[in-house]
């Protein structure tokens, strides 16, 4: 291998450990050799001190030269370097860049599917679905009826077309199951598998589940609870989604085991008794008129003058 396609960053995995071997005196005497190669693999002065020398088998040796370049700390250029059996020319087998003991290495890389975590996803951000999704299985769309979708056979079709006659067919066309079926919520190219189920499910009931510290100190299951909005499917029988806009859990889907303080019949407050009207209303004010009525024949009508001047 030559130094050019050497120069690789890629950190190689750490050897096995191997046994104790005598190195080949040539070889191990050939460090300027060595050193040589590291220069014309590496930059300018970056190869560092020599640091050891490893036997890799017969008349196979290692130099290892410290690294001086910047972000590659405890890491080491590796020369390898062999002679032919009964030759006294060393020639140069390999360099490359390795990490050494106490070198610094990148984290290990882990896919996508496995970094990503819930509330990650942004508006505008696509999370692709591998089509052997093991939560997921074929739903019906409608694309894997026969094209004929009728009871005539392909054979009589075609005897009909050559005897040029009509078919009158009764059975509904395939677009119109297709729009029943979209019509009904069963157009799904995929659906839940019963894996999928099971792992909704777990997930949903360990958030909002029996086992949590809500739903210890709660009076109630949220079985019972008037805020408990039913689901359709499956899940219907252990799931629900609370409506309680006090409950911590409210929008969620809670395990019908849950519970919380809000429950709608754990502290049912009474309707306040309304008093009954007083008797004597010693409250309102009472009217008193400044003069008496006309009917009453206690005094007689004021006169003009008199009503100017404020007199009776």
């Amino acid at each position: 291998m030559s130094a050019a396609t050497t120069r690789s960053r890629t950190p190689r995995a750490t050897r096995a450990p191997r046994a104790v071997r005598t190195p080949d005196r040539l070889c191990a005497e050939a460090v300027d050799l060595a050193r040589e190669a590291a220069d014309e693999a590496a930059a300018p002065g970056v190869v560092g001190a020599h640091v050891e020398v490893v036997a890799e088998g017969d008349r196979v040796v290692t130099h290892f030269f410290e690294s001086k370049e910047p972000g590659y700390r405890g890491w080491r250029w590796a020369v390898t370097v062999t002679r032919a059996s009964r030759a006294k020319n060393v020639t140069l087998d390999e360099t490359v860049l390795l990490p050494g003991p106490d070198a610094l290495m990148a984290p290990e890389w882990v896919p996508w599917s496995e970094r990503l975590r819930p509330g990650d996803m942004g508006p505008g951000d696509l999370l692709p679905t591998e089509q052997d999704d093991l939560r997921l299985e074929p739903g019906y769309s409608g694309e894997d009826t026969p094209p004929p979708n009728s009871a005539v056979s392909e054979e009589m079709v075609d005897h009909l077309d050559e005897e040029d006659a009509e078919l009158t067919s009764r059975t509904p066309s395939r677009g119109a199951i297709a729009a029943v079926a979209e019509e009904l919520g069963m157009r799904r190219a995929r659906v839940l598998s019963r894996y999928g189920l099971h792992v909704a499910a777990d997930r949903w009931d360990e958030a909002f589940g029996a086992k949590t510290p809500m739903a210890q100190a709660a009076p109630a299951t949220c079985e019972s609870c008037a805020f408990l909005v039913p689901i359709a499917g499956s899940l219907k029988q252990a799931f629900g989604v609370c409506a309680n806009e006090f409950s911590p859990a409210d929008g969620r889907v809670v395990s019908l085991s849950y519970g919380c303080g809000g429950h709608s019949e754990a502290a049912v407050m009474p309707k306040p008794p309304r008093p009954a009207p007083p008797v004597l209303d010693s409250m309102a004010a009472d009217e008193f008129p400044l003069r008496p009525a006309k009917d009453s024949g206690s005094t007689t009508e004021p006169d003009g003058a008199s009503e100017d001047l404020g007199h009776s």
